[in-house]
């Protein structure tokens, strides 16, 4: 009842969507229990750190790596009652500069000193308690990753994201597990796990790169080993490895290595706000300000004012960055030193050992903000090139600028973040496409929010998107409007930013409702070998769907191959008449696109756009490839969008 009080609070907070009757069926009525019996929800109240039962001996991270640019490695060691024992190790090069002890008698932090010129190696540490000796094997490898394997992320790039969970079950071997919290798979039920993994995805490169993707991005793959819910990805348990459902650390570097073998780039996602409440480091804390602890469960305010407003108290500052996302997610405390060090050497410690491209960080807003500044400023030291972008789902074009790195906007800070999701345009397009129209609404919020651009250091580095897995489903918001759905994909496949497209859009994909848009987490038709239906292939989707794949696929590949539309400046003009006009353009193209957001069709004559249209004669409909060799006057549809290449 407290989780449901709790998401029921989110649900108004969020304006999700109204249920309909059919995805209110895939939570009730369910014969399985979120919680197997005799395990309860968690709550942690003032937890001690008073150092339980070791089940298993870590070392974290598992190895390191000579040659990084930060000349030293901070290893946690978590064994039994470890904590009064003198650490040594006997290798050329590596010394103990420190050890550090906490609450908890199982916890040591041991920063060890890597000289310059270090060789590549194993050696143990080792740990003497009154003559007993423990050794722990550790090793430095050499760096397997260059700048140029990390690419990062650009303009040029489509992002296309997808929850492994719901998109195709390449290996039903690894569905289940009996030592999982949640086992066994339920197709039929949001919250259960599906069976989806890295095996599917991989499987479905193809179908991908024919869409037009250049990039793949994952919801959160390492373990989330919980009682419920563990399909999202979102409550992880170990930092350093694959939720086995998935697949394994092995199979996840094979994945990025496909990809990047077909010139396609990988996102990682990751979590800094929160974990899972079946951690270790969790179950055992190190300490009691590992974690922010209320005397009552505390929620987050959820208010990103807090870290601009200059009237702000600072009840209200803690209430949003120390509050708690769920009961099931323990809040971070991000200042603590260690806490800090170990998720910064963990992001390091992926990027070097897969390789993959860019990381988006979820709940962005949530955590201390000088922990975050300092997180991206190391990661970009190692890995000058790999991109990072947060979820700061906020409101207001000043307030998302603001976690931007280089905006000048609050003196003395500087977030050091180069990309955002960027839900102010997001917001923008979807009131053009489906809302009110007015001085201010409808599309004239386009023009206005990339008016203020300027805010940014670079707008180009920000994640544009139509929904995401929190969100319903583009389509079902149109409510089957096919012109409304291509004026939508028109505009994100032609405005400055990388452009990121949530799976299934392609083919109508639907899904309202669910307490964080769990509704719109459906799988993706014929991704597991018993679906009747297969979207994957032309011959399986419908006249319609094969509609909307082609105006997706046609602009997609248009862009990968035009760099007019990734790279190009952008002019745009004042909304008329519910008609928004701009244009991308370099040395060599010149593209229009022109939005007509009224529910009748309407005609523009292009004298007004002289500037940019100077020069030339005719143009080319590069959706339906049709040439337009009169270009006085413009007729669009209703809710419809033109991108026309200008010509001679």
């Amino acid at each position: 009842m407290r989780l449901i009080l709790f998401y029921s609070v989110c649900f108004v907070l969020l304006s999700a969507p109204i249920w309909s009757q059919n995805d209110k069926d895939l939570y009730d009525n369910d014969p399985m229990q979120l919680f197997p019996k005799g395990v309860k929800e968690a709550e942690y109240f003032y937890r001690k750190a008073t150092g339980g039962v070791v089940e298993k001996a870590r070392v974290e991270p598992p190895f390191w790596w000579v040659g990084m640019q930060h000349p030293s490695v901070e290893v946690l060691i978590y064994d039994q009652n470890i904590q009064d024992s003198e650490v040594s190790v006997d290798f050329p090069g590596v010394s103990v500069q420190k050890v550090s002890k906490v609450q908890n008698p199982n916890y040591l932090f041991v920063e060890l000193g890597i000289a310059p010129g270090t060789k590549a190696g194993k050696f143990s540490i080792s740990l003497n308690k009154a003559g007993q000796i423990k050794k722990y094997p550790y090793e430095l490898r050499n760096r397997t990753q260059s700048t140029d394997w990390v690419q990062g992320l650009n303009a040029n790039d489509l992002v296309y994201l997808i929850m492994p969970d719901r998109f195709a079950n390449g290996d039903p071997g690894n569905d289940s597990f009996s030592d999982m919290n949640q086992r066994g798979v339920n197709r039929d039920k949001i919250l259960f796990r599906h069976g989806g993994d890295l095996a599917g995805v991989m499987q479905h490169l193809d179908y991908l790169q024919d869409l037009g993707i250049t990039s793949i991005w994952l919801n959160p793959v390492l373990e989330n080993n919980e009682f419920y819910a563990s399909y999202h990805g979102y409550a992880v348990t170990d930092h350093y490895k694959l939720d086995k459902r998935y697949g394994s650390n092995e199979e996840y570097l094979e994945f990025v290595k496909k990809c990047h073998d077909r010139g396609m780039k990988v996102v990682m996602d990751i979590i800094h706000n929160h974990v899972g409440d079946q951690h270790f480091f969790i179950k055992d804390l190190p300490d009691e300000n590992w974690i922010h602890q209320f005397p009552t469960y505390t929620r987050s305010i959820y208010r990103e004012q807090v870290w601009v407003d200059p009237y702000v108290s600072e009840a209200d500052k803690k209430a949003t960055a120390d509050g708690w996302f769920d009961k099931h997610m323990p809040d971070l405390n991000q200042q603590h030193p260690h806490l800090a060090t170990y998720l910064t050497q963990n992001t390091i410690w992926w990027l070097e050992y897969s390789g993959q491209d860019a990381y988006r960080i979820d709940t962005y807003y949530y955590p201390d903000q000088e922990f975050l500044s300092e997180w991206c400023r190391r990661v970009k030291a190692e890995f000058p090139r790999v991109h990072l972008f947060g979820e700061a789902w906020v409101h207001g074009p000043a307030l998302q600028a603001f976690f931007s790195q280089n905006n000048h906007l609050i003196e003395g800070f500087n977030s050091n973040l180069p990309g955002l999701a960027d839900f102010e345009l997001h917001y923008a397009v979807t009131e053009a496409i489906s809302g009110k129209q007015g001085w201010s609404d409808g599309v004239n919020k386009v023009y206005s929010t990339l008016a203020q651009d300027f805010l940014y250091e670079d707008p180009t580095r920000n994640v544009t998107f139509l929904d995401n897995h929190d969100m319903a489903r583009y389509f079902s918001t149109l409510n089957g409007d096919m012109n409304k759905y291509k004026s939508g994909i028109s505009l994100l496949l032609t405005m400055r930013g990388i452009p990121s497209l949530y799976y299934g859009t392609e083919v109508l994909m639907t899904g309202v409702g669910g307490f964080f848009g769990e509704a719109g987490r459906r799988d993706f038709p014929g991704g597991w070998p018993e679906d009747k239906e297969n979207k994957f292939k032309s011959e399986g989707r419908s006249a319609q769907e094969r509609e909307a794949f082609n105006h997706v696929k046609t602009l997609a590949q248009y862009r990968k191959a035009n760099s007019v539309l990734s790279s190009g400046k952008t002019m745009q003009y004042v909304p008329e008449n519910g008609v928004y006009v701009f244009f991308r353009y370099d040395g060599l193209k010149t593209v229009m696109i022109a939005f007509n957001s009224n529910d009748q069709p309407a005609s523009i004559t292009t004298a007004r756009y002289y500037e940019r249209m100077k020069g030339y004669t005719k143009a080319l409909n590069i959706t339906s490839g049709e040439m337009i060799q009169d270009l006085s006057t413009l007729k669009l549809d209703k809710n419809s969008t033109l991108v026309l290449e200008l010509g001679h």
